[in-house]
């Protein structure tokens, strides 16, 4: 009794929140009567709302919790992650989403997979594709489960696995109900939510960091003076790795890409980069300091960065509890966010390229439905499960996650969506070297300079051109470069 008493304004706010996701599911539900509409939203969907959906699936814990408190052992240098997401943003939206979202319409494509086997003809690269889409898909939702857990943990004083136990099962019921639709309508909200958090964390911190100016501790410090190096926490190449695997997933992870899936017209694209760009750029300068002030505030004893957010949300002399109570409500959005788009994008990919491609008889549309919702479920327990010993820290975790995907589906979709040439063949040989040079990179001597995103993903792109310069396209697909100005043979 003690406990609800002390936690009644927060556990409120999470009452009205989950009535908030009900009502969203049971739109979603209503809104959908085929597979199409449950996957990617019917494709007929609007810039704002796609470009928000954009921002927040990708801004879950792992932003408000792991990048934000990262710069604490990782210092100046992490501020480097702003710029370099706002990069790959504008490419994202201006490269790949208009002819994705041509090109998969035309295909009848709606998960990433079958465009690889539709485009470039071959159900091997359509099933290893999938194979490495649930791999990374689980990595990462490690991750975000255990940034909510650590977060419910420190603030609610909550055993870390009843933590883990709530965020299943809220998000694993509102995704298996609504679907795309409820997934869009909610990150609709939860942006607008998450942009309001980012403004609230930072000013909280600073105030209580001693202000704007306190910064100048940190680095005349000598304790955290190496903060402000280029090498403050490792060589410099390998922190640049870590940044652009956690932020290339814009142009080639699944759950982004789906949103292109769903857009109306080019309209809707253009106004969908300016929403999600300019998200990404107020809110990553506001998130990405927070750890530096935190070195004011908490100078050491914190050696997991994933809890520097939590430690500070959970301090009294910090933030005010109304304050500290919406700070918990919207990184717990942030966390579900991101979790409803990648179990869809899990259970869509299971189903339609794993499980549909090897079924003997023709399934109606709501039994793929009815399938769908289970591997939604399945997947958000297996999950968890995993997140009750989770193999890293937040940011190790969703750094290899995109590592992943950019060594395996950045020429893939770039070259393939701009290049005629390429066959299966190339998508098989590149996803193979991506993954073994990912793996094995971290043997050879230059592994502790270099981060293996960057040998992954050039020796995969130079095998996917060499291989695809050297054997048959797929004819099948080339009615799609029609009027495109698309590269020649």
């Amino acid at each position: 009794m003690a406990w609800l008493k002390a936690n009644a304004f927060v556990l409120s706010l999470f009452a009205l929140y989950t009535v908030l996701l009900a009502y969203h599911a049971m739109e979603g539900r209503r809104r959908t009567r085929s597979v199409a509409d449950y996957y990617v939203g019917g494709r007929a969907m609007g810039g704002v709302s796609l470009g928000l959906s954009f921002f927040a699936t990708y801004s879950s814990t792992n932003s408000f919790v792991g990048f934000s408190g990262q710069a604490y052992s990782y210092g100046a240098p992490w501020l480097l992650l702003m710029p370099v997401a706002v990069v790959f943003s504008i490419m994202a939206w201006v490269v790949v989403a208009p002819r994705l979202r041509r090109f998969t319409k035309s295909l009848d494509s709606v998960t990433i997979p079958d465009f690889v086997g539709f485009r470039f003809g071959s159900d091997s690269a359509r099933v290893l594709a999938a194979l490495i889409v649930l791999c990374a898909s689980f990595l990462y939702m490690t991750a975000v489960f255990k940034g909510i857990g650590n977060l419910l943990e420190v603030f609610l004083d909550i055993p870390y696995v009843a933590a883990i136990l709530v965020v299943f099962v809220v998000v694993m019921l509102y995704t298996a109900v609504g679907g795309f639709v409820s997934v869009v309508r909610t990150d609709v909200v939860q942006g607008v939510v998450m942009i309001a958090a980012a403004v609230l964390l930072l000013m909280g911190t600073v105030t209580a960091a001693g202000g704007a100016e306190s910064i100048d501790l940190v680095r005349d410090r000598p304790a955290t003076r190496h903060l402000f190096r280029w090498d403050a926490a490792m060589p410099f190449p390998v922190l640049i790795g870590i940044v652009v695997a956690g932020t290339m997933k814009f142009v080639v992870e699944p759950r982004q890409l789906s949103r292109f899936y769903a857009l109306e017209d080019e309209r809707a694209t253009r106004r969908g980069m300016w929403v999600s760009t300019l998200a990404f750029l107020f809110v990553y300068s506001l998130l990405l300091p927070v750890g530096l002030y935190a070195r004011n505030i908490m100078p050491t004893g914190i050696d997991d960065t994933d809890l520097v957010v939590p430690t500070l949300v959970g301090s009294s002399g910090v933030f005010h509890p109304a304050a500290a109570a919406f700070l918990l409500v919207a990184m717990v959005a942030a966390a579900m966010s991101s979790l409803d788009s990648v179990l869809l994008v899990m259970a869509s990919t299971c189903e339609r390229d794993l499980v549909g491609m090897w079924r003997r008889r023709r399934s109606t549309e709501q039994s793929v439905l009815r399938e769908t919702r289970w591997y939604v479920a399945l997947f958000a327990l297996i999950t968890a499960l995993i997140a009750l010993n989770p193999p890293g820290q937040i940011v190790t975790l969703t750094a290899f996650s995109g590592s992943l995907y950019a060594a395996c589906f950045f020429p893939t979709i770039v070259l393939g969506l701009h290049w005629r040439q390429g066959g299966g063949a190339a998508v098989t040989s590149s996803f193979v070297v991506g993954i073994a040079v990912l793996l094995g990179w971290k043997y050879l001597p230059a592994g502790a300079t270099v981060h293996s995103v960057f040998p992954a993903l050039l020796l995969s792109t130079l095998v996917y051109v060499l291989v695809a310069a050297l054997t048959p396209r797929n004819a099948a697909a080339q009615h799609l470069f029609a009027g495109t100005g698309a590269s020649a043979p």
